[in-house]
């Protein structure tokens, strides 16, 4: 998958660090998404090990076996109810946040920008339309050249997804992929997309990082939920690890909420990457700094300016 999914493309922004060695370690193994049809239905989501699709009954099995499962390690949904974002801080029309992303001790290997497009209607729902562009730069773009777009329709109140979409170039390879997420297959999915059953509530990478941007961490110390990759269900924890933390980026120095986010597989925890955000305390909540610890290599994305 592309450099802007970010590991397994759970936080489009807080994971987007490790997003190069995934791309590598999975792309051989993981089929690669055609242009949808609307005629079709696309793979769903596939939150339990097993090859059944991601039904409504599959999705409830998938928050049933998270619950049985989980210990004081694992994220649990019975144990802490997902905060809903703070109604003093909405998403700006038009706001750009660039980044930098440096891999061990290679710098800007890549960069990334996030925008928020538009408010618009979809299917008759008031949505923020979110976008994602990553880019490699050299000497990463000698072996991997790679120039992707996400754009997601997310929820204008709870940020839950509506649709997501790829257009990956990567190597000269280009795939497109929309897909329609819904709950209860009742919404219709348009000439070029397909249908995607998911969880009640699931968010795609970039309605996440929106997510976690704006919940009200003085008040809130954990939040969970489903999260949507465009080929999976994972279930996603962030927990404030510390409040004050003085951060230095190319775009200003910075008091922070530190944010570690958990990400988990069929109640396990995926250890091979861990991933901090560093939210600005300010009233923008932008997101400055992301870490990722991976088994190859420390990454971090860096905010360079925004506007």
């Amino acid at each position: 998958m592309g450099l802007a999914k970010v590991g397994i493309g759970v936080l489009a922004v807080a994971l987007l660090a490790g997003s190069a060695y995934y791309a590598l370690h999975q792309r051989e193994t993981r089929p690669q998404p055609a242009l949808a049809s609307g005629r079709e239905t696309a793979a769903p989501a596939q939150p339990m090990a097993d090859s059944a699709p991601a039904t409504g009954d599959a999705a409830k099995g998938f928050a049933a076996r998270s619950a049985g499962k989980a210990d004081p390690g694992k994220a649990d949904p019975n144990r802490a109810a997902p905060a809903e974002p703070h109604p003093g801080l909405p998403l700006r029309t038009g706001e750009i946040l660039d980044y930098t992303a440096d891999v061990a001790k290679v710098s800007n290997v890549a960069t990334l920008r996030l925008q928020v497009a538009e408010r618009r209607n979809l299917v008759g729902k008031n949505a923020w339309h979110l976008q994602a562009f990553a880019h490699t730069q050299n000497p990463l773009r000698m072996v991997f050249e790679l120039d992707d777009q996400f754009d997601s329709y997310s929820d204008a109140g709870t940020l839950a997804s509506l649709q997501y979409e790829m257009h990956l170039n990567e190597r000269g390879q280009k795939v497109d992929s929309v897909q329609r997420l819904t709950t209860t297959g009742q919404e219709p999915a348009t000439a070029n997309a397909s249908q995607t059953h998911v969880l009640p509530g699931t968010r795609d990478p970039l309605g996440m990082m929106q997510y976690l941007r704006h919940v009200d961490w003085s008040k809130t110390r954990d939040v969970h939920g489903p999260v949507y990759d465009g080929h999976k269900l994972y279930d996603v924890r962030a927990t404030l690890a510390g409040s004050g933390q003085s951060v230095t980026v190319p775009a200003g120095t910075y008091a922070t909420d530190k944010v570690e986010i958990r990400v988990f597989d069929n109640g396990a925890e995926m250890k091979d990457a861990h991933f901090f955000a560093y939210f600005a305390g300010d009233e923008a909540r932008t997101p400055v700094l992301l870490e990722a610890e991976m088994p190859f290599a420390s990454a971090r994305v860096a905010l360079t300016k925004s506007k």
